[in-house]
C-alpha cells in the first residue's frame, strides 16, 4: 500500500473492480498486468498507480474490501437469532451465499491468488471473518453448548477449512451447483466438532 492512502472514488471503484475480479477470474494471476486492466477499464495507469501501487496491491485491497461485505451482510441476518446451532449454520449461509452472488471474488481469493504473495499483506489476516464468528462462539459459551475442550482459534480454523474445501470443490466441477447448496454436505460434521 502506499504511505498516504487516498480515499478511492466510488465512480472509480464501479469501473475498476467489476474488470480487476472479471480478469484474475478468468487468467492465471502472473498474466494480469496494470496495462491490461487499465485497456479494458478505459482508466489510465497513471489513474489507476495513483491510488494503488501494484496490481497486488489493487486486488487485495479489492478482496479486502469485498470480503469485508459478508460481516456486515452478517449482522444482519443474525440480528435477534438465540439458536446457537442456527446461528453457525447462518454463518455459512451468508458466506456461502455470498461467494455465490460474488463467484469472482471466490475465484480470485480462493483459486487465483498466490497464497505467498497474499500472506505478505495486511488483508490477509481478514480479522474481521474472525469477527464474525467470535460473537457466535462467545454466546456459544455462554450458553455451554460448544465444547470447552475446543478453542476459538480452532472453530475459525474449521470453518475456513470448510469454506475453502467446498469452494474448491464447486471450482473443481464447474460450478454447477450453487455453494449455498453445499452445506448440507458438512454443516453436521461442524456441529459435532463444536458440541459438547
Amino acid at each position: 500500500m502506499k504511505d498516504v492512502e487516498l480515499a478511492i472514488p466510488e465512480k472509480l471503484k464501479n469501473r475498476l473492480y467489476p474488470v480487476v475480479l472479471e480478469l484474475f477470474s478468468e487468467n492465471d494471476f502472473h498474466r494480469v498486468n496494470i496495462r491490461e486492466i487499465s485497456k479494458k477499464t478505459g482508466i489510465s495507469s497513471g489513474t489507476i498507480y495513483k491510488y494503488f501501487s501494484s496490481k497486488e496491491d489493487l486486488i487485495f485491497t479489492i478482496l479486502n474490501e469485498k470480503i469485508g461485505e459478508i460481516r456486515d451482510i452478517l449482522q444482519l441476518h443474525l440480528a435477534g437469532m438465540e439458536d446457537i446451532k442456527e446461528i453457525f449454520r447462518k454463518v455459512f449461509w451468508v458466506t456461502m451465499d455470498f461467494y455465490d452472488k460474488n463467484p469472482g471474488v471466490a475465484i480470485t481469493a480462493f483459486i487465483t491468488v498466490p497464497m505467498r504473495n497474499w500472506m505478505k499483506e495486511e488483508s490477509f489476516k481478514r480479522g474481521h471473518e474472525h469477527v464474525l464468528l467470535l460473537d457466535p462462539i462467545k454466546k456459544a459459551r455462554e450458553k455451554g453448548t460448544i465444547s470447552l475442550d475446543i478453542t476459538d482459534k480452532q472453530i475459525v480454523d474449521v470453518y475456513y477449512m470448510f469454506c475453502y474445501r467446498h469452494i474448491h470443490q464447486w471450482y473443481y466441477f464447474g460450478m454447477k451447483q450453487k455453494l449455498a447448496d453445499t452445506i448440507q454436505n458438512f454443516f453436521e460434521l461442524f456441529w459435532k466438532i463444536l458440541k459438547p
